[in-house]
């Protein structure tokens, strides 16, 4: 994706760092992560010491203030040794970003730096139980009281929820008012009222620490309204489309050092005298491979632009996230099989990316939604 669109030198470097840092401190331990099932915490906090972690945060908080298309670059580099650690770090990015545009200082001032410093991870509640992508049917409840907001909830399917430390979630403050009523609250988890779900077993994505917590009477001081309600819920389906569009340029990351190591594997490996990729099958196969990758990348450097020039991203986003995770399924697939048996041994780490793609399908909206909304803006005309 990177040769598509434009990157300054500045930008180039960046990813070149961001490259070095996953191949150090990512791909090495990423299998280690996903047998103990956890959060790569000790990657984030040297990925906080390198600057990596404040992507889009004002640069004089600490962050680096890059357009969208040289994030996605950044985090395709970290990507490529492992999706569920690059997704970890950019829910945490983005809600550092978030707090310092948005929150009071003092709530800025004290989860900002640590979310950039690597040294807690954090994100953003959306989904709830029973849910699915319906997000006006959030059922989470946000109550004023004397000078407060009284929570009572649950949120599931979140990322770094099995070791988060804040949070902004949304919750409904007008019963049956859907999106119209939902505002967005900081909530953190060392306050009364928050309990915590057992993390999620995913395969091939522990590193995500998706999981679940409750709010109990968890009580919000008014500081901690960052979203009032009629803002709120806009507010989170504008952010869907960079979210979407993200995925989408992992899956592509995934994909490409999926096929990086088929083509070197095939190169060294010997069948009937010949190199494996002498063979007129498996080259075939990894060329459509590398032709789909190439669609894929298009369209994920579409909707960068897109964001990148202030225009509404609702059609790109969605082929994008539609098109590159199922794409990328079929082409680690079809990598795997290139290198037999081989290709599932966890040095390789495609079965890890295989993973991945499938759980991408779901991720910030299923194959179904992005059907859905294509056909909504291009089928139906609305």
């Amino acid at each position: 994706m990177t040769d598509m669109i434009a990157l300054g030198d500045a930008e180039r470097a960046l990813v070149e760092r961001a490259r070095t840092f996953a191949a150090e401190h990512v791909a090495p331990l990423a299998a280690t992560w996903e047998r103990e099932r956890r959060i790569g915490r000790e990657s984030l906090r040297e990925a906080g010491r390198r600057g990596l972690i404040g992507l889009d945060a004002p640069r004089d908080h600490g962050g680096l203030g890059l357009r969208f298309s040289a994030k996605v670059a950044v985090l395709q580099a970290i990507g490529a040794a492992d999706f569920g650690f690059a997704f970890s770090l950019v829910n945490a990015g983005n809600l550092a970003d978030q707090l310092l545009r948005e929150a009071p200082a003092p709530l800025s001032a004290k989860w900002a730096p640590q979310l950039l410093a690597g040294e807690v991870v954090g994100g953003f509640g959306l989904t709830e139980p029973g849910m699915g992508s319906d997000f006006s049917r959030i059922a989470t409840t946000a109550e004023r009281v004397d000078g407060a907001w009284r929570l009572n909830g649950a949120k599931a399917w979140i990322t770094n929820a099995s070791e988060g430390q804040v949070f902004l979630i949304y919750a409904q403050t007008q019963p049956g008012a859907r999106g119209r009523g939902i505002a967005g609250f900081v909530v953190e988890a060392d306050r009364p009222g928050f309990a915590r779900e057992p993390a999620f077993a995913l395969a091939g994505g522990h590193a995500i620490g998706a999981g679940g917590f409750r709010l109990d009477d968890y009580m919000a001081p008014e500081g901690a309204l960052l979203r009032p309600a009629g803002e709120a819920f806009r507010t989170a389906l504008a952010s869907l489309n960079r979210a979407r569009t993200y995925v989408a340029a992992l899956c592509c990351a995934a994909l490409r050092a999926s096929l990086e190591a088929a083509i070197a594997y095939g190169r060294e490996r010997q069948a009937f005298e010949r190199p494996l990729v002498e063979h007129q099958g498996l080259a075939w196969s990894l060329a459509e491979v590398a032709t789909e990758l190439a669609a894929a990348d298009a369209l994920v450097a579409r909707a960068c632009t897109a964001i990148d020039e202030g225009r509404d991203a609702t059609l790109e986003a969605a082929q994008a996230k539609l098109f590159a995770p199922r794409t990328a399924e079929r082409g680690i697939a079809a990598c795997i099989q290139a290198m037999g048996a081989e290709g599932l041994r966890e040095e390789h780490a495609l079965g890890r990316h295989l993973a991945a793609a499938r759980l991408a399908q779901f991720t910030d909206g299923s194959n179904e939604m992005q059907r859905d909304r294509i056909a909504a803006l291009v089928v139906r005309g609305g």
